[in-house]
């Protein structure tokens, strides 16, 4: 069972990792495992704007590297302090479509107390995957 106030707070904590110095745009991600760990990630920006990492994939990425897989992972928190909710970025929705599960829910939230709930499959219909290469 997926306690979100638990994971919406776990996501403020992460955020607060975030390094924004141009954008002054926080965002936090709590990756949430089948084995009850929580997997930060937050956005890293760099002046050569194309460097910067989005908190999404330093979540997604970083429960790879401890060795997690996609089937170990059962949800995604993200929170932002904008006036209105914040969606994935493409490319995080494109990385999502290939290291998560298709029905994982991505829990979008505000700090001021706004919330949406989405599938994976919902942010990205249609994704290009695996299927799509000539193997």
């Amino acid at each position: 069972m997926i306690n979100k106030e638990e994971l919406k707070n776990e996501a403020i904590k992460a955020r607060e990792l975030s390094y924004s110095p141009y954008s002054h745009f926080k965002v936090g991600a709590a990756l949430l495992t089948k084995d009850g760990k929580y997997i930060y990630g937050a956005n890293i920006e760099n002046s050569a704007y194309g460097l910067c990492l989005c908190a999404e994939r330093n979540a997604i990425f970083g429960a790879y590297m401890q060795g997690y897989k996609k089937e170990d992972i059962i949800a995604l928190g993200l929170v932002t302090d904008s006036p209105k909710l914040a969606s994935p970025c493409g490319s995080c929705r494109q990385v999502m479509s290939e290291l998560l599960s298709h029905d994982v829910p991505v829990y979008m939230f505000t700090l001021k107390g706004e919330e949406l709930v989405k599938t994976v499959e919902e942010l990205l219909p249609y994704s290009f995957d695996s299927d799509n290469l000539d193997k």
